[in-house]
């Protein structure tokens, strides 16, 4: 019963507003010094002010000098205003980047497609006290190629704050399973060493073609400048003391400073590496000069790559590269083991991925087919010559056929021990290459599809080459010249029942 009076109306609740998106962030104002003293910005003027220099002319010191303060005064410009119209924002639902001094641009990508994070600290950032946040996009189309988003000179701790914010969201991101709290903090899980790198490891540096690429590099840049000395300041290389043992030890010199070269490169790039697994996250630091912290998540690594140079393979040293759904070809960013033995490399693979069994050999047929074709080139050659020695009596082609032919047996062979596949429980494994080795393991959910190929020779000699497509690494890796007849049984085990239709129906097509 209800007595006598107004009564306030029924009210509906309201709900709450939902809360505001984090402001945009700038980066430092010392990047626009860190920037104006490495002409980041103003090298893209370089290219029109070269006809403007060829035109006046640099007829003394003064126009030296003006051009000096020029050039400055552009990259601090350019600098300033890069800095002001970039800013960043890391919210509950998408990193956002947007640039442009004319024509803005905005990339967006949704926490959900960041496969990683990298803060790195190059020598010139570190004086500045700043560091620079990479943040590991999907493969995808409509980015020029540039599956990175970069944040370039924030503070230390900004990026360390970055770095968890986005892992936070990412965390958040996912569904959350039974039981847990999804409002609980973000906590830095335990660490788990996986590798450590050893400065003796340091001593490969010099069988391995990257790290020799800087020296010759090097070496090549100096003889340039020797060239372009006065005659009268380049070293007489024509003198009569100019003997076989002169020649013998600059050669040898030579050599120790390649070694030596490579030694430091290897040095500057890996020092202090060390791997840990962080929760569900792989967690990789490495270098002198320029610090890099690279985070990849496990759920999504697919596997991973064994690469054995030609020199490696003579110290049994190896290195590792991770396979990530999503990063395409990321060598860099996917590099768990940059150089080290054999069985330490082996080791951390198993951790990535389950063993698959030994390689099984492929049939004798590829084993002719691998040295007939390293032999080919040779014995065109020395057709060539013979016909040319009988007629002109020059026999130089015919002895480098002879010589070429004879390498080629050699090249075959190994190009044949390469090869081998094998399919377990749970993965699956390939591998093939001469100067570089390599062998990948992959996780049986990784394969989206198959590819037979057989060309007409394959054909003829019951070959076939067969590439499993997958959504990470390469984006494909075969078994190649393997058994035709081996085709159904080793993608059905490799994936599933669903991939018989590819050793089904008729061979296919030359290719």
């Amino acid at each position: 019963m209800t007595g006598p009076g107004p009564w306030p109306a029924p009210t509906t609740p309201v709900a709450a507003p939902p809360a505001p998106p984090p402001p945009a962030r700038r980066t430092s104002p010392l990047v626009v010094l860190l920037h104006t003293v490495t002409f980041k910005q103003a090298r893209q003027v370089v290219p029109a002010a070269i006809p403007v220099v060829a035109a006046v002319g640099i007829d003394g010191p003064g126009v030296v000098v003006a051009l000096v303060v020029a050039v400055t005064a552009l990259s601090l410009l350019f600098a300033g205003l890069t800095w002001w119209r970039t800013t960043y924002a890391d919210t509950p639902a998408a990193v956002v980047v947007t640039r442009g001094l004319l024509a803005r641009s905005v990339r967006t990508v949704p926490n959900d497609r960041i496969r990683g994070v990298e803060v790195e600290a190059p020598a010139l950032h570190r004086l500045f006290g700043l560091v620079r946040v990479r943040i590991d996009a999907a493969a995808g189309v409509g980015t020029d190629g540039d599956e990175e988003v970069v944040v370039d000179g924030v503070p230390r701790a900004e990026g360390d704050r970055l770095r968890v914010s986005v892992l936070t969201h990412r965390r958040s991101a996912r569904p959350v399973p039974p039981g847990a709290d999804p409002e609980a903090p973000f906590e830095e899980p335990p660490e788990e060493e996986l590798a450590r790198f050893d400065p003796r490891w340091l001593l490969y540096a010099p069988l391995v073609a990257s790290y020799l690429a800087v020296p010759l590099a090097a070496v090549g840049a100096l003889s340039r400048l020797l060239q372009e000395l006065p005659r009268d300041l380049r070293p007489d290389l024509d003198g009569p003391e100019l003997t076989g043992g002169v020649v013998a030890v600059a050669v040898v010199a030579g050599l120790a400073l390649l070694a030596v070269g490579a030694v430091l490169g290897a040095a500057v790039v890996n020092w202090g590496f060390r791997l840990v697994r962080r929760g569900g996250s792989l967690v990789a630091v490495r270098g002198l000069l320029t610090r890099r912290h690279t985070e990849l998540e496990v759920d999504r690594v697919r596997g991973g790559t064994l690469a054995e140079g030609l020199g490696m393979r003579l110290v049994r040293a190896a290195r590792v590269n991770a396979l990530v759904t999503g990063l395409g070809a990321a060598n860099r960013r996917g590099q768990l083991f940059p150089l080290g033995p054999r069985p330490e490399a082996v080791r951390l693979l198993g951790v990535l991925v389950d063993d698959p069994g030994p390689l099984r050999p492929h049939p004798p047929a590829a084993r002719r087919r691998a040295v007939f074709r390293a032999v080919l080139s040779g014995l065109v050659v020395t057709a060539g010559g013979a016909w040319l020695s009988a007629g002109t009596g020059f026999w130089g082609l015919l002895a480098a056929g002879i010589a070429l032919t004879v390498l080629g047996v050699p090249l075959g062979l190994g190009r044949y021990a390469a090869l081998g596949h094998a399919a377990g429980p749970r993965s699956f494994s390939v591998r093939s290459g001469l100067l570089v080795r390599e062998q990948a393991v992959l996780q049986r959910r990784a394969v989206v599809g198959w590819t037979v190929r057989q060309t007409f020779f394959q054909r003829r000699a019951g070959l076939a080459t067969v590439t499993a497509c997958v959504g990470a690494g390469a984006g494909g890796y075969a078994a190649v010249d393997m058994a035709a007849a081996e085709v159904a049984a080793f993608t059905v085990a490799a994936s599933g029942p669903w991939a018989a239709a590819a050793g089904d129906g008729a061979p296919p097509a030359a290719g």
